[in-house]
């Protein structure tokens, strides 16, 4: 027949007793008073049937039987300790490399990361950003470096923007983007009027050349001009630069008009950093989408974030 446990706290108040070989001194560490340890003790005593102590005049010390059972009481809460330890540590974190354009990647996603982290504390994005993450810059080449084996510090997801149309991976449409003029407020406010759409033939034009998509480059401020129904010839003229990210900062130093995604500079519209002076936007023909193998993306982390994603965006747009 199995004889029945004593209590927990029984074996609790012994161990601690034992080890410190006085009732007074176990009743301090465990907030209790020394009648109540003897009393504990002796309930124990009782329900084993044997003598775990021997009252001395002034002190207490072990029974043969109490040293017998002392190790194997220590073993066995200290075997419990760490199993409630366990159970209470955090999970355990799974990365994910990420790679994407460098202006969504900074303007973007960065600072909607901190939503994720709330949510999914057991996974750790490792982001990248490359501008070959746009069609025409080569993004053949970072799909491409999907395909390759995993855990060799290539990127698993890949945030590209494109026609979207890759055969045999899988992938997710987020977002497709609206571009617009921007511009410092100082230079809206001190320099020459920006008053009707015209009016920006009188400024220095910021050109992300990641607008040519595909080469095409009657695209970016060609295109929005001609929207405007506005007469320019020299359209490409102005200050150049190779990302989003160098034009955007151009346009916040002051330095002209930059046409941007209204999803990229919403952040700094919403502050105030930069102002859109006509409400006139041209719709991109190239979407951001998260591109992935399909086994990849059933991991739980690459799930966690993929899903995340596309609510992110759904609600952008």
């Amino acid at each position: 027949m199995t004889r029945r446990m004593p209590a927990l706290a029984l074996l609790r108040t012994f161990e601690v007793a034992a080890r410190h070989l006085s009732f007074k001194q176990a009743a301090a560490e465990l907030h209790v008073t020394p009648a109540a340890v003897s009393q504990q003790i002796r309930s124990l005593e009782a329900e084993l049937g044997v003598e775990l102590f021997e009252r001395l005049t002034r002190a207490v010390r072990l029974s043969p039987r109490g040293e017998s059972l002392l190790p194997k009481v220590r073993d066995g809460l200290a075997l419990l300790a760490e199993a409630v330890d366990q159970a209470c540590a955090p999970a355990a974190t799974e990365l994910l490399r990420v790679i994407a354009p460098p202006s969504w990647a900074s303007h973007w996603l960065l600072p909607r990361l901190p939503d994720f982290y709330a949510r999914h504390p057991e996974v750790e994005i490792r982001l990248a950003s490359s501008s070959e993450a746009v069609d025409h810059a080569g993004a053949s080449n970072v799909i491409a470096a999907l395909a390759r084996a995993p855990g060799d510090g290539r990127s698993e997801l890949a945030v590209v923007f494109g026609s979207g149309r890759y055969a045999g991976w899988r992938v997710d449409p987020l977002l497709t983007p609206e571009y617009l003029p921007v511009c410092a407020p100082t230079l809206a406010r001190a320099g020459a009027p920006l008053a009707v759409p015209a009016d920006v033939v009188h400024h220095v034009l910021i050109h992300d050349d990641t607008l040519n998509h595909a080469g095409d480059e009657s695209w970016g401020w060609h295109r929005w001009l001609q929207a405007a129904g506005v007469q320019r010839r020299a359209a490409s003229g102005g200050r150049h630069f190779s990302n989003a990210v160098l034009a955007i900062e151009a346009a916040l130093a002051g330095q002209g008009v930059a046409l941007a995604a209204r999803p990229i500079v919403a952040g700094h519209l919403a502050c105030g950093a930069l102002v859109a002076p006509f409400p006139l936007a041209i719709p991109s023909p190239y979407t951001y989408c998260l591109v992935g193998r399909r086994q990849a993306a059933e991991r739980p982390a690459a799930a966690a974030f993929r899903q995340w994603l596309i609510e992110a965006s759904r609600r952008e747009t």
